[in-house]
């Protein structure tokens, strides 16, 4: 369907060097000016980010070193963004909480204020998240075919986790490997796949505070055990010390676990603090962790 613009619109994408929008830096950005008269352009730049790009982003995106080494940084390209998205609305995927932030941040290391305020943000991420609720009234029948309201009286425990066993039961069906084609749209019946699905960032703690990280060696890649697993550490999920290995803060600022310690954190967080300081000043000899 032609969309009912009332001026221009600027749907883009970013690829960066990693997540952490004050860090890291943008690596290719690709849009399509629409025109309230529907004429489109199209515009796809690799950019410099003046350092190395991670390996793991290198073999998700295919952007290599190589391929962004004589292409112009953010900043050279930055005046003619800037002029080419004055007064435009913009939409992306995700784009509100990830793509818009990492747009304004490069642009204000480039040297330029770009006033997003006047402009219409649209996320197709979100209007998919609306209109395709994620209830579990709205799972129980896209996996079962039936409403929810016909077979339970909804907010019980009891009817809520009989709906749940069946929504489950359903994904099974649904995306067992003999009724799907596509491998991706595949998930086998088996608990161990199911969980790592269901968490996706291997958390330490229940709040999320502390996850599970990787140990990169010296050239960026990650370290192995024995057995050829990588090698993983925990590191910190939050505030100054984010992507941190809790056990480099214990020694580096010791008053920082204190104060979480006695913060209001949850228990569990400070019982997996503790832990750690336990098996570090175990493993070091160091009284002072303790």
């Amino acid at each position: 369907m032609k969309l009912n613009l009332t001026k221009p619109l600027i749907v883009f994408d970013l690829e960066t060097t990693g997540l952490e929008i004050a860090k890291d830096r943008i690596i290719q950005i690709s849009y399509i000016k629409v025109m309230p008269n529907g004429d489109e352009r199209r515009e796809n730049h690799f950019v410099n980010p003046g350092r190395q790009i991670p390996q793991e982003v290198q073999e998700l995106t295919h952007i290599t070193d190589e391929m962004v080494s004589q292409a112009p940084s953010f900043k050279q390209l930055a005046p003619t963004l800037a002029a080419d998205f004055e007064g435009c609305d913009f939409a992306g995927y995700n784009s509100n909480n990830f793509d818009i932030p990492m747009l304004a941040e490069e642009f204000l290391r480039a040297g330029i204020s770009f006033d997003f305020s006047q402009s219409r943000m649209i996320d197709a991420c979100r209007i998919f998240r609306f209109m395709e609720k994620r209830t579990l009234t709205a799972a129980y029948k896209f996996y079962t075919g039936r409403k929810m309201e016909d077979d339970f009286q909804a907010h019980l425990a009891d009817n809520d986790t009989e709906a749940t066993y069946r929504v489950l039961q359903g994904q099974l069906d649904m995306y067992q490997p003999g009724r799907q084609e596509e491998e991706e749209r595949q998930m086998p019946n088996d608990m161990d796949i199911l969980n790592t699905i269901s968490n996706p960032q291997k958390v330490v703690d229940f709040a999320g505070r502390i996850v599970w990280g990787k140990l990169m060696g010296p050239d960026g890649k990650p370290l192995l055990n024995p057995d050829g697993t990588e090698r993983m550490r925990e590191e910190f999920n939050f505030g100054k010390y984010k992507g941190w290995a809790v056990a480099d803060v214990l020694r580096r600022d010791p008053g920082y676990i204190s104060w979480m310690l006695s913060g209001d954190f949850t228990l569990d967080t400070k019982q997996a603090i503790t832990r750690i300081r336990l098996r570090e000043a175990t493993a070091n000899g160091n009284r002072t962790l303790l």
